[in-house]
């Protein structure tokens, strides 16, 4: 007969805290195992440990109010016994008499009547029987199978761990792992300025832990693991250092040797949010904006296969970055805390590696100046991005076309300072966007020209309206697609597409015709 399966309440563990007993856990299991570890890992141990200690408190509490029946126990009458077979009833011993089968030899019989009134009996003094053997729980409550807890909450439960034990001052973290802070060891200022020499000579770094641990006398020094995790922790509370490292690697960097574009963002980049109704937008617009793939906007594109196009807009073309939007993030190296992440930029063409920056929160990747340059791209030239062969590496690749002279949009700046477009022959060798391509002959006269626009403080829609106006008389019809628009403002003025949208909508002498395509009536705006 089987046993009936403990359970745990429903919602047991989509409300998991932290007790002071788990936290206890913790800490044993670490100094147990003398290793730093990470979330994930903490978690897989203390589910398992939860459900065995769960386990036994249900056990407990089932056979608390009686004994639980063994076949080899004796047992009197009035006394109180609990069933595991049945489903853990309750009965009361109401007789005993001697058992009658000589292949059993002696042992007895006992008369149970059960809390619902059912009458059984069963044998008592048998040394030899299947019932005699520990409990075993039943698997049938997922609650209670440790495979499937972290498959369906692992995301809760790291997320409840890492709340927990960040304010706990017995635990450190770094690059995602924890360890206990009494075992920590110290790791004095000369250590430092030691180490601060070596990324120096190695051109700001990045360097493992492991050998800046080689080079300041310290490997042999006890744990490696130990140490490794100590010198982390130096290092990060030490802002002459920077943690670069992907996911599951540490390397170390010397700040003030870092990219400046690294450590703030290129002026190019620089949002000044614009207030808009983002009600205003319609499904078609809201499509737009999804498809342009701003890493501004809040509507995120659909993140990409193994590779992704990227069309490249004039402030990240002239800032040697890539957008870090939801198409091609998934692409390039994360970190557990990590604000900037270096790694290598391989050229899908030639093999050349180069380095490139991950900058999380800016939400942009530096580092492509250079190549950008070799392969002749201007604004809405089109690159594809894909994940590298090699751990930390990320292939880049332009479509390659012998060059040719062709009409091209181009942006020219006046002698006030504004811009005016118009088409004319340009040598290309990309591939690119025709919508979304200006070429861009004098980027020092252009850069003047987003200068002019911020300290002038020249009212958005005053951009946009000059915008449109320049762009369409390009267009024997005098429309103007939005995404042409977008790239256009962008030349002047960071902007996702949202505000530009909303403003199109908005305004009554902005006259829609048809798949995004806009008309400007002067009469309309008086």
């Amino acid at each position: 007969m089987a046993l009936s399966p403990f359970a745990l309440r429903e919602d047991y563990w989509t409300t998991f805290e932290l007790s002071d007993e788990d936290i206890e856990f913790l800490y044993n299991h670490l100094l147990d195992k003398e290793t730093p570890m990470t979330s994930s890992e903490l978690v897989s141990a203390l589910v398992e440990e939860r459900i065995q200690r769960e386990k036994t408190s249900l056990e407990k509490q089932r056979s608390s109010q009686g004994q639980v029946y063994l076949p080899k126990e004796r047992y009197a009458v009035d006394d109180q016994v609990i069933f595991p077979a049945l489903s853990w009833k309750m009965g009361k011993v109401t007789g005993v008499r001697p058992g009658r089968n000589p292949d059993l030899g002696e042992f007895d019989v006992i008369a149970v009547k059960l809390d619902n009134g059912e009458q059984h009996e069963f044998a008592a003094g048998l040394e030899d029987h299947k019932l005699n053997n520990p409990l075993e729980v039943s698997q049938e409550d997922e609650s209670l199978d440790a495979g499937k807890v972290l498959e369906n909450y692992d995301d809760v439960l790291i997320d409840s761990l890492e709340e927990d034990l960040s304010t706990n001052p017995n635990f450190v973290r770094i690059a995602g792992k924890w360890f206990p802070r009494a075992l920590l060891v110290d790791i004095n200022a000369g250590h430092l300025n030691l180490a601060e020499a070596v990324l120096d000579m190695s051109g700001g770094g990045p360097l493992p832990t492991n050998e800046l641990l080689g080079q300041i006398e310290l490997s042999d020094r006890g744990n490696q693991k130990l140490l490794e995790f100590s010198l982390d922790r130096a290092l990060q509370e030490d802002p002459r250092f920077d943690e670069v490292g992907p996911a599951g690697e540490v390397l170390w960097f010397l700040n003030r040797l870092e990219p400046e574009e690294v450590i703030q963002p290129p002026v190019w980049l620089r949002y000044n949010e614009i207030e808009h109704d983002r009600s205003l937008l319609t499904p078609e617009m809201i499509a737009l904006e999804r498809d342009l793939d701003d890493e501004l906007s809040p509507v995120a594109g659909r993140r990409g296969a193994d590779e992704a196009e990227v069309r490249l807009i004039y402030p990240h073309w002239r800032s040697g970055t890539i957008p870090l939007s939801a198409r091609i993030r998934h692409l390039f190296p994360t970190a557990y805390e990590s604000p900037r992440i270096r790694f290598m930029l391989v050229d899908g063409d030639t093999g050349e590696k180069f380095p490139g920056w991950v900058v999380r929160h800016q939400k942009y990747v530096f580092g492509l100046q250079d190549w950008y340059t070799s392969k002749s791209l201007m604004p809405g030239s089109l690159v594809w991005v894909k994940r590298g062969k090699n751990p930390g590496e990320v292939i880049v690749r332009s479509e390659n076309r012998r060059p040719s002279r062709e009409w091209i949009r181009t942006v020219l700046v006046g002698s006030d300072g504004g811009i005016v477009f118009a088409m004319l022959k340009q040598v290309v060798s990309a591939g690119y966007d025709e919508r979304m391509t200006i070429a861009v002959p004098d980027v020092t006269t252009l850069d003047q020209a987003w200068t002019k626009a911020q300290k002038d403080r020249i009212p958005f829609e005053r951009i946009v309206v000059n915008t449109v106006r320049e762009l369409a008389k390009l267009n024997p019809q005098s429309h103007v697609h939005a995404s042409e628009l977008y790239a256009a403002i962008n030349l002047v003025r960071r902007c996702p597409p949202g505000p530009i949208l909303a403003l199109l909508a908005s305004r009554s002498w902005f006259v829609h015709v048809g798949d995004q395509h806009y008309r400007f009536d002067d009469s309309e705006r008086g």
